[in-house]
């Protein structure tokens, strides 16, 4: 017997005690179906889909199914054609024994929309079993004197088969003594009488032989035999008589075999052999006698087999007492069986589906049935699954129950769930089954790729080799599968005139950076650019990322040496007093150098001097001082080799060529070059002075004739000169060099070298730096003093 099921979704118990007509989804429609017992597998019932009104493809589209109440398949549902067919050979004897109509209950299920249909299949009985007498041979002891009419209830047969095909009639053969006469129970059953029709003489005949017949009403009719046999008794007078008309007991269903289940006593007042009673079983069927003995002394009725109730729920068991004098008595024993919690709740699934997708909503995934064999609260239910999981069970019809998603499920959350759906039952101890439901989520493409950082810094030394890797990006997608492969792509620029595809190159597959060409760092320092990321999902999503690379300075760049020019042209020579003190400052060599960094620290150094120790270099600023007082002695010519080296690795170096002249005063003429004065060593002594003489009165009447236009226009502009003379006219013109860098200087200058003509000589004049406007600076550069210079002639400039 199925009981009434108990739901609780999320051990949220709730106790249906009444059975419930539809909560979710109604069942509708009730059919009922008939085929006869013993037809052939696959024979014909019924076509639903015309039964029920559907399409030709509606039962396939819709994944009908057929579920019987006993968990069997005893129909067979061909989906494509509609056809309800027999699975087996039907044996209604089996299926209900002698329960008439025989009645096999079963559900149609299908979904979308889920829907039950209820029905019922009647296996219609066939005449195959014939009558059969438990007993061959039937003993009867009557007295002698036993009154004509009297009757004596006879065994009856048994007979599988129900209805007509039961048994109708029973015969006995032609005797002169005894006929049969039908008798009807309170259950419906017919029994036969052997009814005394004349009286008796023992001592004529002490026993007789009767052949009892029984006939069943099937077509042809089948018949079985029994033999009566009749022995003629003295008489006895007083029959056995029961204490009881009806016994009843309880056995619970776990009851030992070999336990005494009921006892049963009758009393005889004659004496002698007519008073000793023996008990034995009237009328008993098969299942009775198997399941069942009774002690023929005691009366005691001993369980042979174990009893269960959701088979038999309970016995009526008629028992005989007979004397010693043949006389009997009869009495009714009813045996209740009683329920114990011996079966647990069943789970029978009718559907499963084992994926969904992640951004679905509510999604039924399993579509089962619970039961329980037992009754009362043995038989109440509670239904369940654990909690905290993104699923609800919900109540459907006739003990239905479905397997719901709460709402849409994250794959990158949580891609698979264990959903254990726990059924229990209300019986002490509490019984339980458990199921175990695996629940995939498909993957839908709703993440998008994300890169591990949102901006790159890479490094690239100048003068790469081309193809040179030089870094990679990398992105996830917390999708699966296609949803999850990601392809990289350069985006397009912000500035259009930068031609980035033709200076990096990105793989697809991996993210990784590489350079087309060699890049430098003078031209081009930073380079900026955006990179992408794409999966392959359905639509396709993606991400970007920016990326930034940083050009390195390598020591590519000799030092440039700003002053004194080295073109070509006739050396700048410096006019230093012999007066002057040690540490006077001669000259400034000036350079830079195109890197940066430690690439474009300069340190000066002096490699070559006309006469070691008079004058020196200042390693970090360039700057040529006098070492050592000046004497009369020493030579009034110099020439100074000054080395620059950058602090690169390897370091880089330019060399510059200083003329330095000794004079007395700076009214004192120019002295020619060391190649003229060699010349003027080999003339006359008084041709060399004479020519000394005239170019000292020259020299002198220029200088001051300089000397006088330089004053006045130094007085002039001294608000806005720093330092510095005009050009003089001559074929000599001024120079400018821009110079642009981080070497020893801070900004960027321009040189205006001022150098005077002359036959073989040419002199320094004057030093100004032209300072560029600061507001064309770019960001980050530092506003530094103009350094400050001092020239020979004692004028600062800057």
């Amino acid at each position: 017997m199925e009981a009434g099921g108990l739901c609780c979704p999320r051990q949220r118990q709730v106790l249906f005690l009444v059975l419930f007509g539809g909560i979710y989804l109604a069942g509708s429609g009730f059919g009922q179906y008939s085929v006869t017992e013993e037809t052939e597998r696959g024979s014909f019932v019924v076509n639903l889909a015309k039964d029920l009104g559907l399409g030709d493809q509606e039962l396939v589209t819709r994944g009908a199914r057929v579920v019987f109440d006993d968990n069997e398949h005893h129909l067979f549902l061909d989906s494509h054609t509609g056809d309800l067919l027999t699975n087996e050979q039907l044996d209604r004897e089996k299926l209900c024994g002698s329960t008439e109509p025989c009645m096999l209950y079963f559900q149609i299920l299908m979904n979308n929309p889920f829907q039950i249909y209820r029905a019922e299949l009647r296996v219609r009985d066939i005449n195959d079993h014939s009558p059969v007498f438990q007993n061959k041979e039937i003993v009867l002891k009557i007295l002698e004197n036993t009154a004509e009419g009297t009757s004596f209830r006879l065994e009856r047969a048994q007979d599988s088969d129900g209805g007509l095909n039961g048994i109708q009639n029973y015969t006995i053969n032609p005797n002169s003594f005894f006929y049969v006469k039908i008798s009807d129970s309170d259950e419906d059953m017919i029994y036969p009488e052997l009814v005394l029709d004349k009286a008796l003489d023992r001592e004529k005949q002490q026993e007789l032989s009767l052949t009892l017949t029984a006939l069943d009403g099937g077509s042809p009719p089948r018949s079985g035999t029994a033999t009566i046999r009749i022995v003629i008794l003295d008489i006895n007078d007083n029959a056995p008589k029961f204490s009881q008309a009806i016994y009843q007991t309880q056995a619970p269903e776990n009851s030992q075999v070999g336990s005494i289940i009921a006892k049963v006593s009758a009393e005889d007042v004659d004496s002698g052999v007519y008073a000793d009673i023996s008990y034995s079983f009237f009328d008993a069927s098969e299942d009775i006698r198997t399941t069942f003995q009774i002690n023929s002394y005691s009366g005691e009725i001993i369980l042979r087999m174990l009893l269960d109730f959701e088979i038999v729920k309970s016995y009526k068991i008629n028992i005989q007492a007979v004397d010693g004098g043949g006389l009997s008595a009869r009495c009714m024993v009813l045996v209740e069986v009683l329920d114990t919690n011996d079966n647990p709740p069943e789970l029978i699934m009718s559907s499963l589906s084992n994926h969904v997708a992640e951004n679905s909503p509510e999604s039924i995934l399993a579509v089962f049935k619970i039961k329980d064999r037992d009754s009362g609260e043995n038989g109440k239910m509670l239904c369940y699954i654990q909690d905290n999981l993104p699923f609800l069970l919900r109540p459907s019809v006739e003990n239905f129950y479905m397997l719901m998603t709460e709402g849409a499920l994250d794959r990158e959350s949580k891609a698979e769930y264990n959903v254990t759906i726990t059924v229990t039952d209300l019986g002490s101890p509490r019984l339980k089954t458990e199921h175990n439901v695996t629940v995939k989520v498909s993957d839908v493409n709703d993440n998008a790729p994300a890169f591990t950082q949102t901006s790159y810094t890479l490094f690239v030394r100048e003068n790469n080799s081309p193809a040179l890797h030089i870094g990679s990006v990398s992105a996830t997608d917390r999708d699966a599968g296609a949803n999850a492969q990601v392809t990289y792509s350069l985006l397009p620029p912000q500035d259009p005139q930068l031609p980035l595809a033709s200076l990096v190159s990105i793989n697809a597959d991996n993210g990784q950076l590489f350079a087309l060409r060699a890049l430098d760092y003078e031209a081009l320092r930073v380079l900026e650019f955006g990179v992408g990321a794409v999966d392959r999902g359905s639509p396709a999503l993606s991400s970007q990322a920016l990326v930034r690379v940083l050009v390195l300075d390598a020591n590519d760049n000799s030092p440039f040496v700003l002053y004194p020019l080295q073109n070509g042209s006739a050396p700048c020579t410096e006019l230093v007093p012999r007066a002057a003190e040690p540490g006077y400052l001669v000259s400034k060599v000036v350079a830079v150098d195109g890197d940066s960094g430690q690439n474009a620290w300069l340190s000066y150094q002096l490699l070559k001097a006309t006469e070691p120790g008079l004058f020196s270099v200042w390693a970090h600023n360039g700057e040529v001082r006098t070492a050592r007082l000046l004497s009369e002695r020493d030579a009034a010519k110099h020439r100074l080799l000054v080395l620059v080296k950058d602090n690169g690795e390897p370091p880089l170096s330019a060399s510059v060529t200083l003329h330095v002249l000794l004079v007395d005063g700076f009214s004192q003429p120019y002295l020619p070059l060391p190649e003229a004065a060699a010349d003027a060593a080999q003339a006359d002594p008084l041709t060399v002075y004479l020519v000394i003489a005239l170019a000292s009165v020259s020299s002198l009447f220029l200088f001051s004739v300089l000397a006088f236009i330089a004053v006045r226009l130094c007085r002039r502009n001294r608000a806005a000169w720093v330092g510095g003379c005009s050009v003089p006219e001559g074929h000599f013109p001024g120079h400018l060099v821009d110079v642009s860098g981080t070497g020893t200087l801070s900004q960027s200058y321009q040189y205006e070298v001022c150098l005077t003509g002359g036959s073989g000589t040419s002199e320094f004049k004057f030093l100004k730096p032209i300072v560029p406007n600061i507001q064309a600076q770019g960001p980050g550069s530092n506003s530094e003093e103009n350094p400050t210079f001092r020239n020979s002639f004692g004028f600062t400039f800057q």
